[in-house]
């Protein structure tokens, strides 16, 4: 996937890159070579404006490219890409044709015109197989190969695996097959997992809808993408996609409705918006460093970053993964675990695995300030930009707190933590956790760009009106 994602990724420069070469290719056709001598130009382009243009319109085009559907990321054929080529230059063309028409003193040469369009179709296609060349050689050679575990025996199975072994095109490696789904299998596909040599699960056994059931919250547990036979059964789940092994269909069961271009999109949202709040914010950030540093009363460091023992502070991150975590101190030094000791009877959430104190007296006055606007988390930006957070997601919680997680709530582990999300601007701290674990799951199962930036401007209202603020 990571390899799909990276072809994907380059892929959009790449045919920028062949729409203006395929510009300045009609304009040195029409104007610089042979073709003059045997058709004389009845007027020239001025080149300083055509240059401009050249770089311009294509981004035009890359849109119409994307709306079209060229850069999906599921495994495709290129030549099915082909038709979809030529609609979008087509339509690209289209559109240069009438800011020609609604601008007459731009140019009048209908052979550039001509050219361009018939140049960015070459041009594109000769792109695209020139990187599909290199990715399918990659592919070959093993690289960015998913390793597949089986679970089920017969027809169905061998077929799938057989089929992901000769054909390396689909990017899958068999690396397990287990007969049946029980607790030794359980113990040796989380070994795979923990080890990092287990992406994805496919069921093609009997139909049995326990057994889906278990395998599908333990796939999610483990956030282990989840494939199974589609004459298995009917499903009504969300974010699922169909594919074909050798003639069997597959149900893809995904644990995020994002999917890989959905995250490029995401991570460049997260760091264009992330790097202008820390701009913007920054006087404030001096200013509460500032007078963190000078309350007497409390003395310690300006952030929070390590636990009482000296150990670096760290949260959980997608797909359970730990970072190094850190946000004003609003708090007395070292008094972390006061939370599961002293003032264990103050905790408002006994039974689960989160701690919430609603008057807890470790915090300082300036502290209690900070909370209470969510100016302590203005840090977090920073980690946003270095890409262990998101600016809208699940909230980061600490490694004891998960450990306690039910295996129904471990699938707010499949994308990045955020410094806010649905739970955030719909209570907050407010909220019973099952509830935030609800609302957390239907944004990770409908998210889009939309919805991330309803929540983001919804936020400071939220905040501003202290709502669920401990």
């Amino acid at each position: 996937m990571r390899l799909r994602l990276f072809f994907t990724t380059i892929q959009l420069p790449v045919d920028y890159a062949m729409l203006v070469i395929a510009a300045f290719g009609a304009y040195f056709i029409r104007f610089e070579s042979g073709f003059v001598e045997l058709r004389p130009a009845i007027s020239t382009i001025p080149y300083t404006w055509y240059f401009f243009l050249s770089f311009i319109i294509p981004i035009a085009w890359i849109a119409i490219f994307a709306i079209i559907g060229l850069y999906r990321t599921e495994e495709h054929k290129f030549f099915d890409d082909i038709p979809r080529i030529v609609f979008a230059c087509s339509t690209g063309i289209m559109l240069v044709i009438a800011l020609i028409f609604f601008n007459r003193e731009f140019f009048a040469s209908r052979f550039v015109i001509l050219a361009a369009w018939f140049l960015a179709i070459l041009f594109v296609s000769f792109g695209r197989i020139f990187l599909n060349t290199i990715y399918y050689f990659l592919r070959k050679k093993g690289y960015g190969m998913l390793r597949v575990a089986i679970v089920g025996e017969g027809r169905t199975s061998d077929v799938i695996k057989n089929e992901y072994q000769n054909n390396y095109l689909l990017g899958r490696n068999t690396i397990v097959n287990f007969s049946y789904f029980n607790e030794d299998t359980k113990i040796k596909l989380m070994e795979l997992r923990g080890a990092g040599f287990l992406d994805e699960l496919i069921y093609a056994g009997d139909p049995d809808r326990e057994l889906h059931n278990n395998i599908l919250l333990f796939c999610e547990e483990n956030n282990i993408n989840f494939k199974y036979s589609a004459d298995f059964f009917a499903t009504s789940l969300p974010n699922i996609s169909l594919s074909t092994v050798a003639g069997i269909p597959l149900v893809d069961i995904k644990q995020t409705g994002l999917d890989v271009w959905d995250r490029v999109y995401k991570r460049i949202f997260d760091i264009c918006i992330s790097l202008c709040l820390i701009i913007l914010t920054m006087p404030i950030m001096l200013l509460v460093a500032i007078l963190i540093k000078l309350d007497r009363r409390y003395p310690g460091p300006i952030f929070w970053s390590r636990f009482d023992d000296g150990r670096r502070a760290k949260r959980v991150g997608e797909d359970g993964k730990l970072f190094n975590y850190f946000k004003f101190r609003t708090m007395k030094n070292n008094t972390h675990n006061m939370r599961y000791n002293e003032l264990s009877d103050l905790n408002e959430r006994a039974g689960g695995p989160m701690v919430k104190i609603k008057e807890d007296p470790r915090i300082t006055s300036i502290g209690r300030f900070l909370r209470k606007y969510s100016i302590d988390e203005l840090p977090e930006f920073f980690l946003v930009l270095k890409g262990d957070m998101s600016l809208v997601g699940p909230r980061p919680h600490l490694p004891e707190e998960v450990q306690k997680y039910s295996p129904h709530h471990k699938k707010t582990l499949s994308i990045k933590p955020g410094i806010t999300g649905l739970a955030q601007i719909s209570g907050r701290a407010d909220l019973a956790f099952e509830e935030e674990v609800r609302l957390n799951k239907y944004y990770i199962d409908n998210w889009s760009i939309w919805m991330d930036l309803y929540i983001l401007l919804k936020t400071p209202g939220v905040v501003l009106h202290k709502r669920g603020a401990y």
